[in-house]
């Protein structure tokens, strides 16, 4: 067993011999540890942090905060959520670091996980159909089985602006915040931020309360939804565990995982008044609900979706009294298509943005041009000074954690060459050719950005798991994805995509955020129900699409 700190155990010594190495421990990973471990497979873990929690253990920024809502968000298992209480509807980054510190005090994780792993190199070994795995503080692990958990949001991404060494003030990427820094960093100090994204609102939220002077670089203006926060106190909660079981075993039978009540039908199949009454309901609830609980046609009708964004439009603009920022963060005319890249969910975005100590740069109309010492050029030639520069530029989604790791399959390829100039292949989100016996828990090609993240991994892990205990019963040495099954995959996810207006969109669902990443769609689209669907057909069907290696 490894201590927690991550300093005990096959370092620079004899590597650690398991059945299944996982890297990273989010909610993917835990899970995974947690499941294998009941099911008798010999499990480790490495992550690269000094906790558990994924994303909540990287993103300290301030604002920092989950927009998918309790109860859904959280695992299923009741031993965990039976004595966990959260304090609000939709938790803190610093309550979601509470719950994974009671999460692993419950299921005993640590025991098996080496904090502080980075890894580095991971190579096939078809001979003996092993993984070897090393991290950078020099520990190493050989397994049979390999599981990347590694997310859809870790490698951040850095735009190449000119001279960006060269200033002087403190430059920060918002999932990198100084783990040392004040909390109050950014009290009456002349901030810039760099985004428009999730991240980026929350940021704008939390600095604006606080700086001198805020200034906020925007490309496209972003659609955010009112967030609606609410306290949970602790009897409301402890009546509702009666159903909590139910509740998220639910959510694992709907297209994202959220337990909101699909709606049937077309927009058009109401009148403009019923469509009115519809819309306010669903607005009024806060989150998602005014679009995952609404009708799903405006993501294929242009009509439909410039309908919700009119009414969405109507209700932001009137928080506003600047009017210049009003028309460009609550256009007339919708910047991309309703719902064709992620709302982000605000408290009070507008409102801070309007105040007289926020200012908004249109990078469309004077992009950026370099940085200076003291702060940011533009195309209008001001030098705007700046004691800190926040970078809320996002991540390079979906694929990035992967290509980012040395990982070296059968052919002695990487992730990075083997997803290079035609992008993404895999069979089912789940495994890649050239890949035997690897495992992707929320990557590309599988529904992950598209749902509620724990309720998802749930279901995607327990097909892994699946998985893993029939090539164990049937004596299997290793299995790999066929390049036919991947292409089928992969046209089969862009031909769903070109029915919806998704495409018309450059979003990092589409990887149009990355400069030379091939602009596809890499995220499945039917939903998580079809989704185990579509898996469990392969693993009934003699692990079809695979290549199969007996012992």
């Amino acid at each position: 067993m490894s201590s927690t700190n991550g300093t005990n155990g096959a370092v620079n010594g004899s590597p650690r011999n398991v059945d299944v190495l996982i890297i990273g421990a989010g909610f993917g990973g835990c899970y995974a540890l947690y499941r294998l471990r009941q099911k008798g497979f010999t499990t480790h873990l490495f992550e690269a942090g000094s906790t558990l929690g994924g994303v909540w253990h990287w993103n300290t920024y301030p604002g920092a905060r989950v927009d998918s809502e309790i109860p859904y968000y959280q695992y299923s298992m009741p031993e965990v959520w039976r004595k966990w209480n959260w304090s609000e509807r939709f938790p803190s980054g610093e309550e979601l670091k509470a719950y994974f510190k009671h999460v692993d005090e419950t299921l005993k994780l640590s025991q098996d996980i080496t904090y502080n792993a980075n890894v580095v190199d991971v190579q096939y070994d078809e001979v003996t159909a092993t993984w070897t795995v090393k991290t950078e503080s020099g520990h190493s692990a050989v397994c049979r089985y390999l599981i990347c958990a590694t997310g859809s949001s870790f490698k951040p991404h850095f735009p190449a602006f000119e001279n960006m060494a060269t200033y002087k003030g403190q430059l920060i990427h918002s999932t990198r915040w100084p783990n040392n820094a004040d909390a109050n960093i950014t009290k009456g100090k002349r901030v810039a931020v760099v985004g428009s994204g999730a991240t980026a609102v929350q940021c704008t939220q939390e600095i604006a309360k606080q700086a001198q002077h805020l200034t906020v670089y925007i490309r496209t203006a972003s659609i955010s939804l009112p967030m609606f926060q609410r306290p949970l106190s602790e009897f409301e909660q402890r009546v509702n565990k009666s159903i909590y079981s139910g509740l998220l075993e639910r959510c694992r039978a709907t297209k994202s995982g959220l337990g909101y009540d699909p709606r049937p039908g077309s927009t058009f199949d109401l009148t403009d008044a019923e469509r009115e009454e519809l819309w306010e309901e669903l607005w009024k609830r806060g989150g998602f609900n005014f679009n995952q609980a609404n009708h799903r046609d405006f993501l294929t009708n242009e009509k439909a979706g410039r309908m919700m964004y009119d009414f969405w439009a109507k209700k932001t603009r009137a928080r506003m009294t600047n009017h210049e920022k009003a028309a460009f963060l609550v256009p007339t005319d919708p910047p991309f298509a309703f719902g064709t890249k992620r709302s982000s969910l605000e408290q009070d975005y507008y409102e801070c943005i309007d105040q007289d100590n926020v200012d908004v740069v249109d990078l469309k109309a004077n992009p950026i041009i370099e940085f200076t010492e003291k702060g940011i050029v533009c195309q209008d030639g001001i030098e705007r000074q700046f004691d800190i520069v926040v970078m809320a530029t996002g991540f390079d989604a979906m694929t990035g954690s992967l290509t980012n790791m040395n990982v070296k399959g059968r052919d002695g390829i990487t992730f990075r060459e083997r997803w290079g100039a035609d992008g993404v292949f895999t069979h089912l989100g789940l495994c890649s050719s050239g890949c035997p016996n690897l495992f992707m828990v929320y990557g590309p090609q599988a529904p992950t950005a598209f749902t509620n993240g724990p309720v998802f991994l749930e279901v995607q892990v327990d097909i892994i798991v699946d998985f893993l205990k029939k090539m164990r019963s049937q004596k299997i040495k290793s299995i790999e994805a066929q390049r036919p099954a991947e292409e089928k995959w992969k046209q089969a996810i862009q031909d769903a995509n070109a029915k919806t207006l998704l495409g018309q969109t450059d979003s990092w669902y589409m990887g149009a955020n990355i400069p030379g990443k091939k602009r596809e769609q890499l995220n499945y689209l039917g939903g998580i129900q079809q989704y185990e669907v579509e898996c469990r057909a392969s693993l009934d069907n003699n692990f079809a699409g695979f290549t199969i290696v007996k012992e």
